[in-house]
């Protein structure tokens, strides 16, 4: 029976899933004895997997084509198409909204964007908020699967860097994937990731509930986190108690969004594996402490407040609370920590917009849940700027690194110039839009850069002012749409999908 499901269209598949979880929130609901949510979710799941099912029988007659491009296809549909059902039982449930308003919630959730899109939390029931970081802990969920399986084989999603070190490359490989099947393929992944995300994301709901937190608030905040979704039912993960308990235990677990090394080692075939060998883990805890560093010394360099400030209870909290935040805007999740506002007193920094959208644009892991450019590219490219600079010091010198690395430096830096171009373009194109639409410059390029980056929370934390969403016009939420899936999916995968000589091929 398992297998005969492998063979209907990847797309087919995902609607019975997203149908099926709607029993999750709707049992909730039946808890709450929110009756209306209730039956909404369980009629919406109920006709979801009917309509599947008589689609799936239609084609289970037919041999679907199961390569590469068909499957990232597939996977577009999933950010573009899919929310439109999700969206059914957010519209029935909440009464208060348009279906764009949903729709446009729904692709937020499961690109892992969380962009706040009602400004009052009271205003969404729990089961409705259970839903939001739900769908966003499927979107995490679906791009772990989607890396290994069906990303890595194309050299896309940050792959095409280390394209000789990745599956995909080499005839041993492309021998495998042809015997093998990319349907198969998935469903070896499936199988390896599932019970690792779940697992980890039990650990840290159990732990968040140990720390103090309500026990449905304390599961959402396990799924956002582990999704980098940044989606709160309190409005932000400095309201939602726990204290300095909790941040650290979330801190640990946004570490899993620095490098695919973290929990897998499946789309890696270079002997010199572990965290203390991987150069995105390297460069993310580098920013993690550098970057609270320097606004830790700035306190004294500014000269701000020392007489008030300067003892030692408040410097590790102004510390810490750097650490939490830019570890939580580097993974593209959004939270801040309780201690943020301290940290920025003690730089002197009130609003630090600029820093915290830098983080975002670098992004995290390559393979992970999170957005921007992501540290892989980051690192490609400052090692072909040190082998430059050194060529200019001394001409005739010859690089001395391992193979790996002068394939960062040479291919693989081309191609993230190539990406990080790409992604600048498309950014100046967002933000132009946007503007042409009646926004302000400012508001516009923070929203550019928060949903190509998928880093929704970053639309209030790096504003001067409140931005708010829900009182835009319709046009504008589907142009932030439109964008999310962009940065979800990213440029080049857009563009290899839509390449007529790549599809032949």
């Amino acid at each position: 029976m398992f297998a005969r499901l492998l063979t209907l269209p990847l797309f087919l598949i995902l609607c019975g899933i997203a149908s099926a979880s709607m029993y999750v929130p709707a049992i909730f609901a039946l808890m709450l004895e929110d009756f209306h949510e209730a039956r909404t979710f369980f009629y919406s799941a109920t006709l979801g997997l009917i309509g599947c099912g008589l689609v799936g029988i239609a084609q289970g007659t037919r041999v679907h084509q199961q390569n590469g491009l068909r499957q990232l296809l597939a996977l577009l549909c999933a950010f573009a198409v899919l929310p439109l059902l999700l969206a059914v039982p957010f519209y029935e449930g909440l009464r208060t909204t348009s279906f764009v308003n949903a729709y446009v919630e729904m692709v937020s959730a499961i690109t892992t964007t969380g962009a706040p899109f009602f400004d009052d939390p009271n205003r969404l029931s729990p089961s409705l908020h259970l839903w939001r970081a739900q769908v966003g802990w499927m979107g995490g969920l679906l791009m772990w699967i989607a890396a290994a399986a069906i990303l890595a084989p194309l050299n896309l999603g940050g792959f095409e860097v280390t394209a000789s070190n990745e599956p995909g490359q080499g005839v041993l490989r492309s021998t495998q994937i042809a015997v093998a099947g990319v349907a198969k393929r998935i469903e070896r992944v499936t199988v390896r990731l599932v019970p690792i995300y779940v697992g980890l994301t039990s650990v840290l709901w159990i732990s968040l509930l140990i720390a103090g937190q309500k026990s449905y608030v304390a599961l959402c905040h396990a799924m956002s986190v582990m999704a980098t979704s940044g989606i709160s039912p309190v409005g932000g993960f400095e309201n939602a108690g726990g204290g300095f308990g909790a941040e650290v235990l979330v801190f640990l677990f946004m570490l899993f969004a620095l490098s695919r090394l973290t929990f897998s080692t499946d789309t890696m075939s270079s002997a010199r594996i572990g965290l203390h060998n991987d150069p995105e883990f390297r460069v993310g805890l580098m920013l993690i402490l550098g970057v609270p560093a320097l606004l830790f010394l700035r306190h004294w360099v500014g000269a701000y407040d020392v007489d008030e400030e300067a003892n030692l209870l408040a410097g590790f909290q102004a510390f810490w609370g750097g650490m939490f935040t830019v570890l939580s805007f580097v993974t593209t999740t959004g939270f801040e920590s309780e201690s943020w506002a301290a940290a920025r007193d003690w730089s002197g920094l009130h609003t630090p917009g600029l820093i915290l959208m830098g983080l975002a644009l670098i992004g995290g892991g390559v393979a992970t849940t999170a957005g921007g450019v992501k540290l892989l590219r980051v690192y490609a490219l400052y090692l072909n700027g040190m082998r430059e600079i050194e060529r200019l010091v001394h001409p005739s010198s010859v690089g001395h690194a391992s193979a790996h690395s002068r394939r960062l430096r040479k291919q693989g830096a081309f191609v993230a110039w190539v990406f990080f171009m790409l992604f600048a373009l498309t950014m100046a194109a967002v933000t132009v839009i946007l503007a042409a639409l009646g926004l302000g410059f400012e508001q516009a390029l923070l929203l550019a850069i928060s949903t190509l980056t998928t880093t929704g929370p970053l639309i209030t934390a790096a504003s001067d002012g409140a931005i708010s969403l829900s009182g835009m016009p319709a046009q504008i939420k589907l142009v932030l749409a439109a964008a999310m899936v962009l940065g979800r999916l990213e440029m080049l995968a857009i563009i290899a999908l839509f390449t007529p000589q790549l599809l032949r091929n």
